[in-house]
């Protein structure tokens, strides 16, 4: 069992990447609602809040670089487990031009969970990374993308059975 020192030391961590230094306040740029399950049926739920980077690199005449970080709300459940977490993501995506604005999106993050058991998987830690590769399409507010979601603890502690996941992402600018 998780003790309350570590979830609020665990969200602690995980709002920073939402404060600016410029504007001294929390900024949410998009809301995010996900569904998917893994490849062993544990069905995932997530709600995610996301904030911009607020730049671009790389910017050519094929596309740019740019991101976000993402907080979400994670939910997982299989036929005899439930599982509840927060992550956080920085996420890179790269937005090709083009008349429909395709992109590809990667990052690795944090997650706590309050169980270190799901369906078959022994996780052996609650603190897992998550590391994530999408493609998505956006349309004028929205983004609906596509999703593989990897979670382990890459070894900290034994055993590592990690989770695979695929999910449907819907996001709005807000």
């Amino acid at each position: 069992m998780i003790n309350i020192k570590n979830i609020l030391i665990s969200i602690l961590l995980c709002t920073i990447g939402l404060f600016s230094s410029e504007y001294k306040e929390i900024r949410i740029d998009s809301v995010a609602v996900d569904i998917g399950q893994s490849k062993d049926d544990i069905d995932i739920y997530r709600l995610g809040l996301r904030r911009d980077f607020e730049s671009k690199w790389l910017e050519s005449r094929v596309g740019y670089l740019s991101g976000y970080y993402e907080l979400s709300l994670n939910y997982w459940r299989d036929v005899e487990d439930k599982s509840v977490g927060i992550a956080l993501s920085p996420v890179f995506r790269y937005s090709f031009y083009g008349s429909i604005p395709v992109y590809i999106e990667a990052g690795i993050g944090i997650s706590l969970f309050n169980s270190t058991v799901i369906g078959k998987h022994n996780m052996s830690s609650a603190f897992l990374f998550e590391d994530r590769a999408g493609i998505g399409v956006k349309f004028e507010d929205f983004d609906i993308s596509f999703d593989y979601l990897h979670y382990s603890n890459a070894g900290i502690k034994k055993p590592n059975e990690g989770i695979d996941i695929f999910k449907l992402s819907l996001s709005h600018k807000i």
